[in-house]
């Protein structure tokens, strides 16, 4: 499983860091969380296949998480066609909206996508991915998504109220964890951290104002034996 982190500034992007964008490859196939810019770019500036996008899930409708997606969509029904993948949405009044952009901006019909509503429990299962949703309290239907996929896990947390009454709940081991410091210090990870069995852990969305205890929370980590480090645009892991 290899993740790529396309955006990981906060709510707004960076000089040097794109809105909310992690691409996960899997042999041949292609997932995103969340789509809070451009993807189609990054993916032909890498000589990727579109066709090869399998999943989007999107943790919650704010735009740094979704801009990207109208784009995505918009591209699939008048250039590449064929490309369909399952898009995991939060609210499904979204569906609604896209489709009305598309008209509009076409003026033609609209494409059938396939659209599925997140809820809480298994959301996704191609035979190569499964994908596990969990409830958060960041906004109105948040969520956090657990990929497992050839042997391993990987929980992506999306936005969080904060991490002392909003971790998601989580039993199995974690080969990374992928969090979020936008909202509150990154610190307020460590009572939590420290009672999970988690390999590697990534900070990803955080402010520059977040930075000081960012680095704070991976020293700390680091000498528990639990490597850390944050996330920034291109980061490629390897799990």
């Amino acid at each position: 499983m290899k993740i790529t982190f396309l955006g990981s500034s906060h709510g707004v992007p960076e000089p040097d860091r794109k809105c909310s964008c992690i691409m996960v490859e899997i042999g041949e196939n292609i997932y995103f969380v969340d789509m809070g810019t451009p993807a189609i770019d990054e993916l032909r500036k890498r000589g990727k296949n579109i066709d090869a996008v399998k999943g989007i899930f999107i943790t919650h409708m704010h735009g740094d998480h979704t801009n990207g997606l109208i784009q995505f969509v918009d591209l699939v029904h008048w250039y590449f066609k064929t490309p369909d993948p399952v898009i995991c949405l939060p609210m499904m009044e979204a569906v609604q909206v896209i489709e009305d952009w598309i008209k509009v901006t076409l003026n033609t019909g609209v494409k059938k996508m396939t659209y599925r509503q997140t809820e809480a429990g298994q959301v996704f299962n191609d035979g190569v991915l499964k994908v596990t949703a969990i409830p958060t309290q960041h906004c109105h239907r948040s969520f956090a998504y657990l990929f497992e996929a050839e042997g391993k896990a990987v929980l992506f947390t999306g936005d969080l109220s904060n991490p002392g009454r909003d971790f998601p709940a989580v039993e199995m081991p974690l080969d990374l964890l992928i969090c979020e410091s936008a909202h509150f210090p990154a610190t307020d990870y460590l009572p939590v951290l420290e009672k999970m069995d988690v390999k590697k852990v990534c900070i990803t969305h955080f402010s520059n104002k977040r930075l000081i205890s960012v680095m704070e929370c991976i020293s700390a980590l680091t000498e528990k034996g639990i490597p850390a480090l944050k996330a920034t645009d291109d980061l490629e892991l390897t799990v």
